[in-house]
């Protein structure tokens, strides 16, 4: 019988496994492994920040689901892929044998890059649930005794979204509270315009976001390299191409939250053929490792290049719409080499966001990811915030039953209002 494979139970590595389950029927073993029992609704985690969500609300237990599912589940982080023996070796130095892999872990997030930057250090973080209730733990205090903010992400980051969300969402609670007059806004990021989002801007995100910062209040620095974080300053220089560099003073802050860096889990870190210097998993356009065939990749964790030049390292975002057409695609190509034929099932690579500001938002598709697009669109509107708020609720009673539809395709797209998207074009 093939044993297929899954490491990660993320928003790529869960529909991954119900979807080849599914697929490929109780002729096939599905196994996935994770460093966790439960899954989290990560673009929740700004909201559980501030304290608008709890740990609790945005978990899903997964064995349960799982042995519903006939899948087999095994709570343990990968310590070591051996792609040449078709093994994954357990942190518990178990050999899990396989003839099908596919890994969605994610990322690493890479806090050691810059001195002083993560929770273990002096700045926050909403990359994981537990890092945003350990802020939303700290946040009654900040308000109790008000100071300077900094919000961003910084060089080589791929995901700026939620750093756009945690900046408005402060300033949306803050105005709730009547103190946002005793805090001063400041986002930096590595991004060469506002709105770029590692994706060259889609449709007028670069207008739309600008203004939003603009009528909070908000001050921001382009361009922004973080060279280092004291204990309540973040010393930063701004750079550009064919420009002198411009060294800033430094940013007081009583509160900071920046997204780190990602690089590749440890576990594949170093697997010639298998990952570039950073870690993230090569494939080809089906999806598939071009050195071991019968590895594949979704998600986060898969290499894509950035677009253009940029005079700051800006990495570009998968988002949970694209993920999803990298599981398909990885499901068929699975299948078809069961039944000994090629892989020709491709993703299409769509990039959708909902980026909800508290009281309102911005959404935006583009379609390819890559320009030039077919379709290039953004919008906003306090549509966008119920939009995103409906999504979480649909999304995790999904998960709760695993069921393996395309979620995104199904659903965002009408909560995100096509008609809306007819008028604007």
């Amino acid at each position: 019988m093939p044993h297929v494979v899954v490491l990660g139970a993320g928003i790529g590595g869960i529909p991954m496994a119900l979807e080849a389950k599914e697929l490929l029927g109780d002729g096939v073993k599905v196994t996935i492994i994770s460093d966790k029992e439960w899954f989290e609704f990560t673009p929740s985690n700004p909201w559980v920040a501030v304290n608008w969500r709890t740990q609790e609300q945005i978990k899903v237990d997964l064995p349960p689901m799982f042995k519903k599912r006939d899948i087999d589940f095994i709570p343990v982080a990968a310590k070591k892929v051996n792609p040449e023996l078709n093994q994954v070796i357990l942190d518990d130095d178990r050999v899990i044998d396989y003839d099908y892999l596919v890994i969605a872990t994610g990322p690493k997030l890479d806090f050691a890059a810059i001195k002083g930057l993560g929770p273990a250090a002096y700045t926050d973080s909403v990359c994981t649930t537990g890092h945003s209730a350990t802020a939303g733990d700290k946040w009654e205090d900040f308000v109790a005794n008000p100071g300077p903010i900094v919000v961003g992400a910084v060089q080589g980051a791929s995901c700026y979204g939620p750093a756009y969300e945690y900046a408005l969402i402060l300033d949306t609670e803050l105005r709730k509270r009547k103190i946002r007059d005793q805090v001063p806004i400041t986002f930096i990021t590595a991004e060469p315009y506002i709105g770029h989002l590692g994706l060259d801007g889609v449709g007028d995100t670069k207008s739309l976001l600008e203004s939003k910062l603009r009528d909070a209040n908000i001050n921001w620095i382009t361009n922004c390299q973080v060279d280092e974080i004291t204990e309540n300053e973040i010393h930063v220089t701004e750079l550009e191409l064919n420009r002198d560099p411009i060294k800033h003073d430094p940013i007081a802050f009583k509160h900071a939250m920046l997204l780190p860096a990602f690089a590749g889990i440890d576990a594949v870190q170093g697997i010639e053929g298998l990952v570039n210097p950073k870690g993230f998993i090569l494939t080809n356009e089906f999806q598939q490792n071009p050195t071991f065939k019968n590895v594949f990749g979704v998600g986060v964790c898969v290499a894509i290049p950035p677009i253009g030049k940029t005079a700051v390292p800006v990495g570009v975002p998968k988002t949970g719409y694209m993920i999803e057409s990298m599981v398909t695609a990885t499901a068929h190509n699975i299948e078809a080499m069961i039944a000994g034929k090629q892989p020709d099932s491709k993703p299409t690579l769509n990039a959708l966001c909902l980026a909800d500001f508290g009281d309102g938002g911005v959404a935006f598709i583009a379609k390819p990811q890559m320009p030039p697009r077919n379709l290039n669109w953004s919008g906003s509107g306090r549509w966008v915030h119920w939009a995103k708020v409906a999504f979480e609720k649909y999304f995790i009673r999904k998960i709760r039953k695993g069921q393996a539809e395309p979620i995104f395709e199904k659903y965002v797209m009408k909560a995100m209002g096509l008609v809306r998207l007819k008028k604007n074009k």
